[in-house]
């Protein structure tokens, strides 16, 4: 088998940032829940024509589903710095305004970890300082281990 190349398949993305907007949830028609937001990702470099700092900033569509949006909806909320591991998935949909077929590219949530130490959200962690197992973290299809740390 001269000159075939055998490439493994994989398709892992990992990102961290802020929440742009508050998550939106909804159901599918079977009932299961779907929970979508934006993660906003800032590169922060040096411009070497006008020598000053600029950001670039990517916001990147993250969808998560089943039992673990419906965590994540009360968990989250807009600039929530979180983590998120998944898979890079594509759809295509139909412009209602011009009719034309759009392509788009989201992160389907694997793991997802939220790293604000001092979490407000459905439980009350602001009356004690935040312990390393304090920082919630809402797992798709994985249960959490104390050494599963995303870095």
């Amino acid at each position: 088998m001269a000159g075939q190349i055998r490439l493994p398949e994989q398709n892992q993305v990992l990102v961290a940032g802020r929440l742009t907007r508050d998550p939106n949830v909804a159901f599918t028609q079977k009932g299961q829940a779907v929970c979508r937001f934006d993660v906003a990702v800032n590169r922060r470099y040096l411009d070497q024509t006008t020598n000053e700092w600029k950001d670039d900033t990517v916001f990147v569509p993250v969808v998560v589903w089943g039992a673990a949006a419906e965590r994540a909806k009360d968990r989250l909320k807009k600039g929530t710095p979180v983590y998120v591991d998944g898979r890079l998935t594509s759809s295509e949909y139909t412009d209602k305004n011009t009719g034309q077929t759009r392509k788009s590219l989201q992160i389907t949530c694997r793991r997802l970890q939220i790293l604000e130490s001092n979490f407000s959200g459905g439980a009350d962690y602001s009356a004690q300082p935040a312990a390393k197992d304090d920082v919630p973290s809402v797992d798709v299809d994985q249960p959490v281990m104390e050494d599963d740390v995303p870095f």
